[in-house]
């Protein structure tokens, strides 16, 4: 079993958006209506939105591969690239997904400590996130990782909105 972690460049966008649509699919589906997952693949995941996001210098793209297959992808922000306004010491997980198949892998931890590791290196004092609030296992995957909920936004999926709780972990 390997596990290793690798930086996405623009020439990795097409397979940065198979692997988005597939693991965003697979978790919230079967919680929302087709017309609403579909419009908000097609503006999230679009080519032309990947590769402009891809190109900011300020957010990062990593796939995780398991056993030399690509299990799943994990996007960071800092500055300006940020979500929301939570400040220069602040490095925001936007994204992080494994494949259904590859979880319970310790994947998912795997990519998180690896947005620790970029937080350190940057002198962020805090790592924030967006997560479902009808996302319970996420949300306890990362309560169980020392994050703690911090407040809430609304996330428009399609024309739904739904509420997102952000959730904070202050690094030492």
């Amino acid at each position: 079993m390997t596990i290793n972690t690798k930086k996405c460049t623009l020439e990795d966008s097409r397979k940065l958006q198979e692997i988005s649509y597939e693991t965003f699919n697979e978790t919230f589906k079967h919680q929302n209506t087709p017309e609403n997952m579909n419009a908000y693949l097609e503006k999230a995941f679009n080519l032309k939105q990947l590769e402009k996001e891809l190109s900011n210098i300020s957010s990062q793209f990593f796939f995780v591969y398991f056993n030399n297959e690509v299990a799943g992808y994990l996007k960071v922000n800092t500055n300006d690239a940020q979500s929301e306004d939570m400040g220069a010491e602040s490095l925001e997980i936007e994204r992080i997904y494994i494949k259904n198949s590859f979880q319970k892998h310790g994947l998912g931890k795997n990519l998180l400590n690896k947005a620790m590791e970029i937080a350190l290196e940057r002198n962020k004092k805090k790592v924030w996130l967006g997560v479902w609030e009808k996302n319970e296992n996420a949300i306890a995957f990362y309560k169980k990782l020392g994050f703690v909920q911090t407040g809430d936004h609304s996330f428009y999926m399609g024309d739904e909105e739904q509420m997102d709780f952000i959730m904070t972990k202050t690094l030492l």
